[in-house]
C-alpha cells in the first residue's frame, strides 16, 4: 500500500474522532450551560453582577470553545491539501 494512502487514511480516522469528540464534548457543554441558565434564573439572592459574570463566562468559553475548532479544522485542512498535492 502506498504511504500516501495510508497517511491520508490515518488522518481522515484521526479527524473523525476529533469531530466526534468535539460533538460530544459540546453536547455536555451545552447541557451544563442549560442547567447553569436554569439557575441564574432561580437564583434570586445572586445580585445582577454575578448573573453578568457567570453569563460573560459562558459567552467566552463558547468563543474559545469555536475558535478553537476552527484552528484544528484549518490545521486539518492544510494537511489535506498537502496529501492531495503530493498525490498530483
Amino acid at each position: 500500500m502506498d504511504q500516501k494512502i495510508l497517511f491520508k487514511q490515518m488522518i481522515d480516522f484521526q479527524k473523525a474522532t476529533f469531530d466526534n469528540s468535539f460533538s460530544a464534548m459540546t453536547a455536555l457543554q451545552e447541557q451544563g450551560e442549560k442547567m447553569v441558565s436554569m439557575f441564574l434564573e432561580q437564583a434570586n439572592w445572586l445580585p445582577g453582577e454575578g448573573k453578568k459574570a457567570i453569563r460573560d463566562w459562558t459567552d467566552a468559553y463558547n468563543k474559545g470553545r469555536l475558535e478553537f475548532k476552527n484552528n484544528v479544522e484549518t490545521h486539518f485542512k492544510k494537511v489535506e491539501d498537502y496529501f492531495n498535492e503530493a498525490r498530483s
